[in-house]
């Protein structure tokens, strides 16, 4: 299981992200191969950190983990740092069903 997307750091795991905003409901569609990204999709629009504080939400309580940004504040392609192995990143994620490798 190749998950480009998933990157193990000294303070945690980092977390490429293709952001979708002003979608119908949040949610993670899935690994988008071509840009090596998890594609998640959020309501908020893209206007004043809005929809950066929804993923880093809806990413937190999926994951169960504390997640942070840390790159792309204003770019659809966000790094995002979850406190947890990434082993159990993939672990949580796989347990949402929407991945495919």
């Amino acid at each position: 299981m190749s998950a480009k997307f998933i990157k193990e750091t000294k303070e945690g795991t980092l977390l490429l992200v293709y952001v979708q905003p002003k979608a119908k409901k949040n949610e993670i569609e899935g690994i988008d191969e071509w840009r090596g990204r998890l594609k998640v999709r959020v309501k908020a629009p893209p206007v004043g950190g809005k929809a950066n504080k929804e993923l880093v939400k809806f990413l937190s309580k999926v994951l169960g983990a504390e997640v942070e940004l840390v790159r792309g504040e204003t770019s659809r392609e966000k790094d995002l740092l979850v406190r947890l192995s990434a082993e159990e990143v993939k672990k949580r994620l796989d347990s949402t069903g929407s991945l495919k490798y």
